[in-house]
């Protein structure tokens, strides 16, 4: 009978893409779409028969390359596949499953920004119970990307706006319904999986697959509808519910009794039919009468008005899922920042900004490489270093003027520990609390690390990398270089009382073979819980830096030169850190003699000769010879010193004849140095002369055995009271923030002035 009824009108208003859509349509698509005619009219009222006309052989080949290829979607369908529909006999078998897995996996390769989504699985075996799989990909396709956008997606965000929707059409249509539904919180909860799956999760599937067919022909609009209706029909009762779980259930007993009377075949059941109170069974509902009340009472919903009911919720989603990640990312990270919650969400707010911008204005990468969100919520937004040095110049409090951009192109690469050029939030807050809470120690060793491979960049210090492999790279089982004689004797002694252990043990052969076993055993564990310790990750002691070489220390006083510029103890500041300049290079040029005493005592009369030579164009009075030199107590640890001081040609020690006089010498050379330039970092070149390495010595070729380790540094650092004065000083960020919330609202204005002038001048 209905299948006539369809046949009349297709020869009566055509049939396919040229048929007219009458009231007459509609009567008929109300009474039920025959079972072989549903998938035509499906593909016929969703418009994807056209996207599939245009399209020939398109999932064929998406099917060929999507095969095999492995996801994280391809791992959530698998899982997902047995649970469809397992009721019904089409997929109780591998070949429905292998047909659902190729239309999921298709369009799970065809929009990699949807991927896979729960309930996905359940729409589509429906599809393919009616149609083949290449009209069931296609109708996927127009239900994903069109009649319900944003769905189907990580964030389910499509669902969640209609969510704001139901619940504003549910206050217009029944106000005292929703006023109690809103004290028990229970609209949102109920109606998610009603949109998500069109009733099929919910419904007996003969019931179920009536609203499908009306939904194909009217839209969202219908499931409004029915979702009205049901919430009518039960009234009486979700009024006089307590809490949420009695609503839930009342809803769930009801639409698990919507039969299909029609139907030959008997329902089958859902949990909700064994959540009944009593013996009396709950009453039929007949699908037919249900969808006909939604159309008398909630018929008169547009289409155009739904639309811009969503437009509203859609902000209002947009903004709780933002405010949900947002205060998700504090909560992960604010264990390990010592910034308050409040500047931590500021902070969350500047750098979101800056990443927004880095996707959509002057961006090299496209705002899909930038953006993710599939990602976790702390690793959603990350920017590049060019928005990094803008953010870096408005909130760091080491402002070193034109030595800036420099500076925070060290710390990011520093912090780019995956090197793709990006940093997310986490990397950004660790840089930024390291500057303004960390102690002195702290602080230093950022400052020192960022003067180090891979932060500084053989551009700025050519010798970096080849000082770097001098003293890391020698793949041949040598000491480690700098090892100290205690150490060295000491690994020979242990070396040597392991020796002694295996000669003892090989002797004493006789021994039982059983406890030789249990020790090799007892061995292997010892091993096992070494190599399980050495996994472990371990945490970073000032003992674990690497050495830094002369021209990593140049940069590195450049960087604080720069530091100092606008400070108010600028002076000060600057005749310490002379001092302290002068101090690491006197003992960085020990440190090389001493390192290469012993290496190399076979060129020492080759050398000789060039060291006498050099001494005599430095000093033309004859050296002092040894015995002279200053002694007191503990003469040859002195001797040794002072030797090596000449070596090094360094000037020797002269007594001062006062402390006023010394105190004036070390001023005035102090600040000689400083002096010679207007201390900012191009003014340093690279031959000016050092402090202490005489006046014919230069620094224009680095020394690549000259060193110094961070203890030396910071030990040197620490006794002059302004530099402590200064590292160790409390910085706030909330001003710098608010300066930079400023900034961003004058460039938004000039923006719009902008705008607005072009749009005047086009006009």
């Amino acid at each position: 009978m209905k299948e006539e009824s369809w046949n009349i009108h297709f020869f009566e208003f055509g049939r396919g893409v040229c048929m007219y859509r009458t009231s007459k349509t509609r009567e008929l698509v109300l009474n039920g779409i025959p079972e072989n005619l549903r998938g035509e009219l499906w593909l016929l009222f969703s418009g994807a028969e056209n996207e599939m006309a245009t399209h020939p052989g398109y999932y064929g080949e998406l099917v060929e390359q999507a095969m095999g290829h492995c996801s994280l979607a391809t791992e959530e369908i698998e899982r997902d596949l047995h649970r469809s529909m397992p009721e019904h006999h089409a997929f109780q078998n591998e070949m429905g499953i292998a047909a659902l897995r190729r239309v999921l996996t298709a369009y799970a390769y065809r929009n990699p920004g949807i991927g896979y989504c729960q309930a996905m699985n359940i729409v589509t075996s429906v599809l393919l119970l009616y149609c083949t799989e290449e009209q069931a990909f296609w109708l996927l396709v127009a239900l994903c990307e069109r009649m319900l956008p944003d769905y189907y997606n990580t964030r389910v965000v499509g669902a969640l706006v209609d969510q704001g929707v139901f619940e504003e059409l549910t206050r217009e249509c029944l106000p005292l319904l929703y006023e109690h539904m809103q004290e028990l919180g229970v609209i949102s909860t109920i109606s998610l999986s009603w949109f998500l799956t069109l009733f099929l999760s919910v419904m007996p599937f003969d019931s179920a697959v009536l609203v499908v067919d009306c939904f194909f022909y009217e839209g969202i609009k219908l499931i409004f509808q029915v979702s009205l209706a049901v919430l009518h029909a039960n009234m009486d009762q979700l009024l006089a519910c307590h809490d949420e779980g009695e609503a839930m259930t009342i809803l769930g007993r009801y639409l698990d009794n919507v039969v299909n009377k029609q139907t030959a075949s008997p329902p089958i059941p859902h949990l909700h039919a064994l959540l009944t109170s009593g013996d009396e069974p709950p009453p039929e509902i007949d699908v037919f009468e249900l969808i006909k009340a939604s159309y008398e009472k909630f018929g008169s919903l547009r289409a155009d008005v739904i639309e811009q009911m969503r437009f509203k919720q859609r902000l209002k989603v947009i903004q709780s899922l933002e405010d949900t990640a947002k205060r998700s990312v504090v909560r992960a990270i604010m264990t390990d920042s010592a910034f308050t919650i409040e500047e931590l969400e500021e902070l969350y707010v500047l750098f979101k900004a800056k990443h927004i911008m880095s996707c959509y204005w002057g961006a090299s990468t496209s705002a899909a490489e930038r953006h993710d969100p599939s990602l976790p919520y702390l690793e959603q937004y990350r920017i590049d270093m060019g928005q990094f040095i803008q953010l870096f110049a408005a909130l760091a409090p080491w402002g070193c003027g034109m030595h800036t951009p420099a500076l925070s192109a060290r710390l990011f690469r520093l912090l780019d520990h995956n090197k793709d050029g990006l940093i997310n939030f986490k990397e950004f807050v660790t840089g930024l609390s390291g500057m303004y809470h960390g102690d002195m120690t702290e602080k230093l060793k950022l400052l020192y690390k960022m003067h180090l491979p891979p932060a500084l960049c053989p551009e700025e210090a050519e010798s970096a990398l080849e000082a770097t492999q001098f003293f890391t790279d020698d793949s041949t089982p040598q000491d480690p270089p700098f090892l100290s004689a205690v150490d060295f004797l000491l690994q020979e002694v242990a070396s040597g009382e392991e020796v002694k252990v295996a000669e003892l043990g090989d002797d004493s052969g006789n021994g039982n073979p059983e406890e030789k076993k249990e020790e090799k055993v007892k061995d292997y564990k010892y091993y096992l819980r070494m190599w399980a310790k050495e996994k472990e990750p371990k945490k970073e002691t000032i003992k674990d830096l690497p050495r830094m070489n002369q021209e990593q220390f140049i940069e590195l006083c450049k960087t604080l030169y720069n530091m100092f510029s606008e400070d108010p103890l600028e002076q000060e500041l600057y005749h310490a850190i002379a001092t302290v300049a002068s101090l690491l290079l006197r003992i960085g040029e020990v440190g090389k003699r001493f390192s290469n005493n012993g290496a190399k005592k076979a060129d020492n009369h080759a050398t000789a000769a060039t060291t006498t030579a050099m001494a005599a164009a430095c000093h033309p009075e004859p050296p002092q010879p040894e015995k002279e030199l200053p002694t007191g107590e503990g003469s040859p640890g002195q001797a040794q010193v002072c030797k090596a001081l000449e070596e090094a040609q360094l000037e020797a020690p002269v007594p001062p004849t006062s402390d006023e006089e010394a105190k004036d010498d070390t001023s005035v050379s102090s600040y000689s140095m400083v002096s010679a330039g207007s201390l900012q970092c191009e003014d340093i070149a690279d031959d000016t002369v050092l402090i202490g390495c005489g006046d014919q010595r230069r620094c224009s070729v680095p020394d690549v055995d000259w060193s110094i380790t961070f203890e030396q540094i910071l030990a040197s650092l620490l006794t002059e009271p302004p530099l402590v004065d200064y590292f160790e000083k409390k910085q706030d960020i909330r001003s710098k923030m608010a300066a930079c919330k400023a900034q961003r609202a004058v460039e938004r204005q000039v923006s719009t002035s902008s705008e607005h002038e072009v749009a005047l001048l086009s006009g």
